[in-house]
């Protein structure tokens, strides 16, 4: 269950908003890019991905997942979220494709030379620079390692259904393969097997989180307030959100929220920048800028209600937390600074795919509000444009 507390708001009146409504929720339904609402994934290909997991746990110790931006922040982020960081994983999982950094790939390159690996790169278009250089070399090892037979349930490609560079690799080397559809875009696509592989790998049980993912289009009518209260509070000059979170192992979540909203509604010159604090922690350095700083701010903060118990002087350590939340929102207010507090009962798989969707719904609809294409990038096409004259001589 989640619910929402927008009283620190300073009474935003959002009732010019109100009118939208009914428009912006038709076009959300109508847009061609709106898959993530409409073209949710069947039970059969959930089932695939079940036995393709089960597989690679039964014959991997590594799985490599090669993959950027919207192609692997959310199956990371809900890893690292429900992973035990004690416990090692009869399978582990290893991002690469994030950077072109030398160090760490000459590690893992290191690490996994007396291991079994199964390797799923993921890449909507197949031509990503990051992704298509370090699978190249990732898979030079693996060649290393297994005949070309083996390497065709060794490698998974995630990609286009029909376009592209790798989804005609896959073909041509008959390699198991999913595709991401085409109706939706890598940010939005937390429900395809683009995260739902991994996820699955990671003993995450990927049903419970579809299933509050469906839940989450019932927060539609929240998502559209929480939308219109973020566009006014933007017209009072409050171009900062910080996503603020009471728990370490939400940190990467507020990751994939901030690639979310960032990369949907910074285009025109318009958008609000987002960014994220990791309390208490955080309070003891940025929480002086956000109490008494320049008044750019407004916060999110996603608060656990219920968490295992432990407990100092009979008091539960959780619900000391909870009073600390509370305490710095009302804090935050008298200097300015207006918080939502979106409050999950527990934190569940199921929660987390409610949350997801409420999130996915509200920066459409914000992106709606602002005037902008909440699917398109092309601030990114355009560094990627400039690397690729510079680059490919090189290659």
């Amino acid at each position: 269950m989640i619910s929402f507390d927008f009283n620190t708001y300073n009474d935003t009146n959002i009732a010019t908003l109100k009118n939208k409504k009914e428009e912006l929720i038709s076009k959300l339904y109508n847009d061609k890019m709106s898959g993530f609402i409409n073209n949710i994934i069947d039970d059969n290909e959930v089932n695939r991905i079940i036995d393709i997991s089960n597989k690679i746990k039964e014959n991997s110790d590594i799985l490599i997942v090669i993959g950027i931006g919207g192609s692997f922040m959310g199956s990371f982020a809900i890893s690292e979220m429900f992973k035990n960081h004690f416990k090692k994983k009869d399978t582990e999982l290893i991002y690469l494709g994030t950077n072109l950094s030398t160090n760490y790939l000459l590690e893992v390159i290191d690490y996994i030379k007396d291991k079994d690996v199964t390797l799923n790169v993921i890449s909507k278009s197949g031509t990503t620079l990051e992704v298509s250089l370090v699978y190249k070399i990732i898979k030079t090892e693996l060649e290393k390692k297994y005949s070309n037979e083996e390497l065709k349930s060794r490698i998974i490609i995630t990609t286009d259904k029909e376009n592209g560079k790798l989804r005609e690799e896959a073909i041509n080397n008959s390699y198991t393969s999913f595709e991401i559809p085409s109706d939706i875009g890598g940010r939005y696509s937390l429900i395809t097997a683009a995260h739902l592989l991994p996820l699955a790998v990671a003993n995450i049980n990927i049903k419970d989180l579809i299933a509050g993912y469906k839940k989450g289009i019932d927060l539609i009518d929240k998502a559209y307030i929480y939308a219109s209260n973020r566009i006014e509070l933007f017209k009072k000059k409050k171009y900062i959100e910080n996503f603020s979170v009471y728990q370490d192992n939400l940190y990467y979540y507020t990751e994939w929220i901030k690639q979310l909203f960032g990369e949907s509604e910074g285009k025109n010159n318009l958008g609000i920048f987002p960014v994220s604090t990791v309390n208490t922690r955080d309070l003891h350095s940025l929480g002086q800028f956000i109490q008494e700083g320049n008044n750019i701010i407004f916060e999110t903060v996603i608060k656990v209600e219920k968490d295992n118990d432990l407990k100092i002087n009979n008091t539960s350590l959780n619900e000391l937390n909870n009073i600390v939340i509370n305490s710095v929102c009302r804090a935050h207010k008298k200097g300015n600074t207006p918080s939502v507090i979106i409050s999950l009962d527990k934190l569940t798989i199921e929660n987390i795919g409610m949350l997801s969707m409420f999130f996915m719904l509200s920066a459409v609809f914000s992106s709606y509000l602002f005037g902008v294409n909440p699917y398109n990038q092309p601030g990114v096409e355009e560094y990627k444009k400039e690397v690729k004259l510079h680059i490919d001589s090189n290659l």
